[in-house]
């Protein structure tokens, strides 16, 4: 083949492989918008599980979650002071050290 043929050919099949990809994200995000079941690799409807499992399951991983945001916060608090200490002048934390080692009058 000639090398200008398959420089004319290129964009084109990428624009075509583009234009199938947005297609499918399309459709899919109608099916989404508008309550249809999305289907699995071999076409069968899949939908979310509504059952006493899926609901314990639900409030497990809130109360995970809300563990996380708790410990998270205490780390955040941990990390500023850290920055405080690395960030200060280093005169200023030893006079600070050196005031708490002083028995207090």
């Amino acid at each position: 083949m000639n090398l200008d043929v398959l420089n004319a050919i290129a964009p084109v099949a990428a624009i075509i492989g583009l234009a199938g990809v947005g297609g499918w994200v399309f459709t899919t995000w109608l099916r989404v918008k508008n309550g249809y079941p999305l289907e699995n690799s071999w076409g069968k409807a899949v939908y979310p599980k509504t059952g006493d499992e899926a609901m314990e399951r639900i409030k497990l991983l809130a109360q995970e979650n809300a563990q996380l945001r708790a410990e998270l916060g205490s780390v955040k608090d941990r990390l500023a002071v850290v920055e405080r200490i690395v960030t200060d002048e280093s005169h200023r934390v030893a006079a600070e050290i050196e005031a708490l080692r002083r028995p207090a009058n």
